[in-house]
C-alpha cells in the first residue's frame, strides 16, 4: 500500500508554533549545568524501549554489564517495542501510564512527536535528543529475483524493472520502517539518484524490522530499507542481497539516537545524567573490535533479538558479504558507536532529517528548522555526561556542525544553506 498517510495535515502544521512555545517552557526550566549539581539520582528507576536493531546495544549492554547500576539506575527496565508505531504510542504514554520515558529511536521521530506529526489527535509532546546511538550499519536489500537488473549503489536499472511489473498489473513496493524515519529517508534518496521516483515509480510501506526477512521470503515487497541485523540474515538464508550499505550512500551518515520525554529529564535531571554516563560507557565498549563476538552474543539472546550471533558479529566487524558474490572488509565502515564522534547528536545532522523530511512533504516548508533543533536537541548534556565519564575536552567535537556533508552521487548538503541542497534535488515532492 502507498503511505500517502496523515503528515502535513493542516491541524498538525497549526500546532508546530505553540509546540515551539512548549518545548522552550520545557527547556528553560533545565538550566545549564544543573545536572552537576547535588549528590545521587532523584530516580532509581527508567523505562527504556528498544527495537531488534543492532543499533540499540548501548541500551542493553549497559543494562547487561550492570553500567545503569553503576551510576544509581538499579532498576533500568530495557523493554522491547513490536514497531516504531508502538514506540511512539508508548512514549506519548510515558511509562506512569505503562508506556516508555525514552528510547532507541530514529532520529527523525522525536521531532514529529514534537511536533505532533505522528501523534493520536496530532498531540504534541516535547521529547530531547541526549545522544546519537551510532552511524552507519545500515542496508538497502533487494530481491533474488532483481539480482539479474545489476541494482546496487546506483539503483537505475530497477526503473524499468519496476515499469515492467506495474505493466503486468503487480505494484512494486520498497518497504522502510517509519514514514519519515531513517530507512524511509534513506530508501527514498537512494531511488530518487537513480532516477526512481518514491512518490510514483514505487509504494513505499512501513513494515516492522524484525518482519523484514519474512516479508520478503513471500514476496511481499522488492526491496527494503532496515538495519542489522536483518540485511545480513537475508543473505544468509538466500532470500536477497544487499545493494549497498547507508555508509555507501553517506559515509558516516547519523543514525538512531537516545530520545527521552522532555519532562522526565526536567522532572530528574541528576537520574537523566546518570542514565546518559551509563549509554555513553556502553557504547564505548561497544565500539571495542575486541568486543564484537561478546556484543553478538549478548544482543542476540532471546530476551534481547533471538538471532543467530552469525547474523550479527560480521557486520559489526565491518565485514559485509553483500549475496550477489561482492564482499567488503573494512572496520572504518561499520557500524560506528563512539569512533569518530558517532555518539555525538550533531545539530547539523538533525537538520539534514528535517530538510529530508520537507524535500517530501512530511514537514511543512516554512518549520523553523534552527527554533526546533535548539529545543529538542541537547548536545549540552551529552557534552556534561561525556566529561562526567572522563572524556577530555579535545576529545570532543569543537561545534554543533560536522560541516559540509557529501553523498555518493555527488550532492552536497552545507548545513549552513540547506534551501540551495534542496534546490539541487531533482527528485522531490515540494516545489
Amino acid at each position: 500500500m502507498s503511505t500517502t498517510n496523515s503528515f502535513g495535515r493542516r491541524k498538525a502544521l497549526k500546532g508546530m508554533t505553540a509546540t515551539a512555545a512548549l518545548l522552550g517552557a520545557a527547556r528553560a526550566a533545565l538550566p545549564s549545568g544543573a545536572f552537576a549539581q547535588g549528590a545521587g539520582p532523584e530516580t532509581n528507576k527508567v523505562t527504556l524501549g528498544f527495537i531488534a536493531l543492532t543499533d540499540s546495544s548501548p541500551l542493553i549492554v549497559a543494562k547487561e554489564k550492570k553500567l545503569f547500576d553503576k551510576y544509581g539506575i538499579t532498576d533500568a527496565n530495557i523493554a522491547k517495542q513490536a514497531s516504531w508505531g508502538t514506540t511512539r504510542d508508548n512514549m506519548v504514554l510515558g511509562s506512569g501510564s505503562g508506556g516508555i520515558d525514552g528510547a532507541h529511536i530514529l532520529t527523525p521521530k522525536p521531532y514529529q512527536i514534537s511536533l505532533g506529526l505522528t501523534t493520536a489527535e496530532n498531540k504534541p509532546v516535547p521529547m530531547y535528543i541526549l545522544a546519537r546511538l551510532n552511524t552507519n550499519g545500515q542496508a538497502i536489500s533487494v530481491s533474488k529475483e532483481l539480482m539479474a537488473t545489476g541494482a546496487k549503489l546506483d539503483c537505475s536499472p530497477l526503473k524499468e524493472a519496476f515499469a515492467k511489473a506495474k505493466a503486468a498489473g503487480k505494484e512494486p513496493k520498497a518497504a522502510m520502517t517509519f514514514r519519515g524515519g531513517t530507512h524511509d529517508l534513506w530508501i527514498r534518496y537512494w531511488l530518487a539518484a537513480g532516477g526512481v521516483d518514491p512518490e510514483k515509480d514505487v509504494s513505499t510501506i512501513v513494515v516492522p524490522p524484525p518482519q523484514m526477512v519474512a516479508n520478503m521470503k513471500v514476496g511481499s515487497m522488492d526491496a527494503f530499507c532496515v538495519g542489522e541485523p536483518w540485511n545480513e540474515q537475508l543473505v544468509n538464508q538466500g532470500i536477497g542481497y544487499t545493494a549497498c550499505t547507508t555508509g555507501d550512500i553517506w559515509k558516516d551518515h547519523p543514525e538512531k539516537s537516545l530520545g527521552m520525554r522532555a519532562d522526565w529529564v526536567d522532572k530528574n535531571p541528576k537520574a537523566a545524567m546518570a542514565m546518559l554516563q551509563a549509554v555513553l560507557e556502553a557504547a564505548q565498549w561497544c565500539d571495542k573490535a575486541e568486543n564484537a563476538k561478546e556484543l553478538a552474543d549478548i544482543v542476540g539472546k532471546r530476551q534481547w533479538f533471538n538471532v543467530p550471533p552469525a547474523d550479527i558479529v560480521n557486520r559489526i566487524k565491518g565485514e559485509v558479504s553483500y549475496g550477489d558474490g561482492r564482499k567488503l572488509d573494512d572496520r572504518r565502515l561499520s557500524m560506528k558507536f563512539w569512533r569518530d564522534h558517532a555518539s555525538y547528536p550533531f545539530r547539523s545532522h538533525e537538520l539534514w532529517f528535517l530538510t529530508e523530511n520537507q524535500r517530501w512533504g512530511m514537514m511543512a516548508a516554512d518549520l523553523d528548522t534552527k527554533s526546533i533543533i535548539g529545543k529538542v536537541n541537547r548536545e549540552d548534556l551529552w557534552r556534561q555526561a561525556a566529561k562526567n565519564i572522563g572524556v577530555a575536552e579535545a576529545d570532543m567535537p569543537k561545534g554543533t556542525s560536522r560541516g559540509v556533508e557529501k553523498f555518493f552521487d555527488g550532492k552536497v548538503f552545507d548545513p549552513a544553506d540547506p534551501k540551495a541542497y534542496l534546490a539541487s534535488l531533482p527528485i522531490k515532492k515540494v516545489a
